[in-house]
């Protein structure tokens, strides 16, 4: 048996993004619901119920567990619970939270998490949540017309 002793620190980090868009809530949860940008690249599915799977899906039954359904609320909330991107001791919580405004529909986005992460994860999440929070709404706006 080899024991190995590591200097890793326990990190945490906290991603609020708000975005408007023009089209009915329902529009823009269902745009929620389906991936887009990177996801779509990456092959997500969303099992949309609570307790489903958000996996990344390479056929054969192989993939990447990103996380669970923990709350699901359509058209206003949904939240998911898991390692989500991180191969290594971590957990996630994130959270769509639509809020009807007078302009359009707010999606407040947050993603929390905390573990052995790497100092530039933050970083690259935060601009990869950008990106996928454009493509929804780019999306989302399309469908409305």
């Amino acid at each position: 048996m080899v024991a190995q002793v590591s200097n890793s620190t326990i990190r945490t980090f906290q991603i609020v993004k708000e975005l408007l868009i023009a089209a009915p809530v329902e529009v823009v949860f269902q745009s929620v619901l389906e991936p887009h940008g990177p996801m779509q690249q990456l092959n997500m599915k969303l099992e949309p119920w609570p307790g489903g799977r958000w996996f990344r899906d390479l056929g054969n039954n192989a993939g990447h567990l990103w996380g669970h359904v923990q709350v699901i609320k359509p058209p206003k909330l949904l939240e998911i619970v898991g390692p989500m991107m991180m191969s290594y001791p971590a957990i996630s919580h994130i959270q769509y939270r639509l809020t009807e405004q007078p302009d359009g529909i707010l999606l407040k986005f947050t993603h929390q998490a905390m573990g052995l992460m790497e100092p530039e994860l933050e970083i690259n999440v935060t601009k990869g949540w950008g990106e996928i929070l454009e493509q929804i709404r780019i999306a989302a706006e399309k469908r409305h017309g």
